[in-house]
């Protein structure tokens, strides 16, 4: 990747269930904020929450946009979230098949 090159990110976000990751993953793509979204299957997460340990079933969604896109996803994000605190993580993508990402940028 050249530094002129638009700059992929992946967003990484937990959804309760299957069915919501869907509904967002869906939006996400059609209203043009992500290349792709990505619902991975159940997997548990543990964390601290209000002085509390908690196990919860959870989804893993990873999100591909550029890096122009984040604040606008991330505010959109937010706004169809159900949880108080989402988990919103942008990773850069330090390398990038350039097809993929012609593909990624002519689909945002």
């Amino acid at each position: 990747m050249s530094s002129s090159e638009p700059t992929l990110i992946v967003i990484m976000t937990t959804l309760p269930d299957a069915n919501q990751a869907g509904i967002i993953a869906n939006l996400l793509v059609a209203e043009k904020l992500a290349a792709c979204v990505q619902v991975l299957p159940s997997m548990t997460s543990t964390y601290m929450w209000e002085g509390e340990l908690c196990h919860e079933s959870e989804h893993l969604v990873l999100i591909k946009t550029l890096q122009t896109n984040y604040e606008m996803l991330a505010s959109r994000l937010r706004s169809l979230h159900p949880y108080e605190t989402p988990e919103i993580i942008a990773i850069p993508a330090i390398a990038v098949d350039r097809d993929y990402l012609l593909w990624a940028t002519s689909n945002q």
